[in-house]
This record gives C-alpha cells, structure tokens and sequence, in this order.
C-alpha cells in the first residue's frame, strides 16, 4: 500500500463540453445548495499562454456543499463523451507520496501532465490509468511552508 497514514481527499471532477462548466454548476448549487465559486482562465497566469477565445472558460468550478466538494472545468486534454467526462481528483498532502502515486497509476496508462509544480502552490499531475480511468493528482506545497 502506498499510502498509509496520509490525510487524503477523492473528489468527483465534471469535465464539460462548449463552456457549459458555469451553467451546469450554477444549476448544482440551485439544487445542492453551498457554496460555489469559479475560477476562469483568464483570471490565472495561464492566459497570457492561452488564445483569446478561451480565456472565459472555467479553469476551476468548486461547490462545497455539507463537507463534500465537487469540482469542475471547461479545461481538458479532449472532448468529454456523456459517461465519460467524470476525472478522479486526488488531493494530497505528501509530495513523495503524491509522485509515488502518480507514478504508480500511471504504469501501463498514459501520462498527459506529469507532476510539476504549478502556479497555485502544488504539484499536479493527469494521467489515464491502464482501465481507461482518467486521474489529477494535486498536492499543495504551500502548505509546507507555514
């Protein structure tokens, strides 16, 4: 086992088609209820690397909601099929673990972002593991430093 004691967190991450992030999370939180907020490309130092066209599109949707967290984008590698635009988010707090993990998943699958740190204060990866099911990897380094 890879991991033992590590605090970790599994989130549902929706992948949406035709910049349609907003519009279905606004719909969750009418029915869900908590609290919702969006992140958009052009909001992160990404857009200066991003054409012009996308810079409205959601980077990052969360609702939280009685201590669960539903995650969202109009970001992906490909074009979401209905069934199969569900990502497997795994937040971690160890960063030898997290590579342990990516690394381990991703024996036989195919890396698409391998782990690298990024501009919110983590290392993150996606891979695809050798079943087909697509995976994030995020773990804050930030968080080390206080």
């Amino acid at each position: 086992m890879i991991l033992q004691n590590q605090m970790k967190k599994i989130h549902p991450y929706v992948r949406f088609n035709d910049n349609k992030c907003r519009e279905a999370f606004t719909f969750y939180k009418e029915c869900l209820g908590g609290e919702l907020t969006f992140q958009t490309v052009d909001e992160s130092p990404m857009a200066k690397d991003m054409p012009a066209e996308t810079h409205n599109r959601i980077m990052q949707a969360t609702l939280k909601a009685d201590g669960a967290e539903l995650f969202g984008s109009d970001m992906m590698m490909d074009k979401a099929t209905v069934g199969d635009n569900i990502v497997v988010s795994l937040n971690l707090e160890d960063e030898a673990d997290a590579n342990k993990i990516f690394n381990a998943l991703s024996e036989g699958g195919e890396v698409f972002m391998p782990m690298e740190k990024q501009f919110w204060g983590a290392i993150f990866g996606v891979l695809t593991d050798k079943y087909g099911v697509e995976w994030m990897l995020n773990c804050d380094v930030t968080k080390k430093a206080l």
